[in-house]
């Protein structure tokens, strides 16, 4: 059993990012910075980005290592204390692959990460306006785009075959980046996050905004599947 002390800890983050946003965000937020206002518990997190990214790299050393804090945590008391807000230091561009659990790969607890996740980690449209509200609503310091070892979609667009259903719509994200690498599947998976977070980075005026005035980073990475570890690509 946890004790009231530690039931205490924090899993909050700051509060959200102040800067130009559409008038959507705004109504979202309920029209002004008061709603958002952190308490006490939510103040803890890292204040910059590379503040932010050495504590998801110190999570995954933990993950890499075996020795997980977050599970240890109290996730009654998680649940109670992000119950009417959420103000997540962090925001994953992860593949859909079941063999990437994201939260547990950085060691973190409920209401740390903002978790967006599609096969290919591909920055379409949907994904952009998510990641643009765990931005500018809720305050992210760093997004993380997540390539992985072994990518099915990567591989699929790749081969470029015939697929069922709507599997094929995820191809043109990802065919400049198996066109640059050669054939080599590994390198187009590589290659691919950093096109997509490039793209993040050119595309949405709100993430583009946040990263001039040195709010947020957008960084590629790489997670091996067979050691889990994760590798800063750029």
């Amino acid at each position: 059993m946890q004790t009231t002390s530690e039931t205490q800890r924090s899993v909050g983050r700051r509060n959200f990012l102040r800067g130009s946003f559409a008038a959507t965000a705004l109504s979202i937020a309920g029209g002004g910075a008061q709603l958002l206002k952190p308490s006490p518990a939510s103040a803890k997190g890292p204040s910059e980005p590379g503040g932010a990214l050495r504590e998801l790299l110190s999570g995954n050393r933990h993950y890499v290592d075996g020795r997980l804090t977050a599970c240890s945590a109290d996730l009654a008391a998680l649940r109670r204390e992000t119950l009417d807000k959420q103000a997540p230091f962090a925001a994953i561009l992860g593949c859909a692959d079941s063999r990437v659990p994201v939260e547990l790969v950085f060691d973190q607890d409920i209401g740390r990460l903002f978790v967006t996740r599609v096969a290919g980690n591909v920055a379409c449209a949907e994904i952009i306006g998510s990641l643009e509200y765990g931005v500018a609503v809720l305050g992210t310091k760093v997004i993380l785009v997540l390539g992985h070892a072994r990518c099915g979609a990567v591989q699929a667009a790749m081969a470029g075959k015939d697929v069922p259903g709507q599997i094929s719509v995820l191809y043109p994200y990802i065919r400049p980046a198996a066109d640059q690498a050669g054939g080599d599947l590994e390198s187009a998976v590589k290659i691919n996050a950093k096109l997509q977070a490039r793209l993040l980075r050119q595309a949405s005026p709100v993430i583009a905004g946040a990263v001039k005035t040195g709010q947020l980073e957008v960084i590629a990475a790489y997670y091996d599947l067979a050691s889990g570890s994760v590798t800063v690509l750029e």
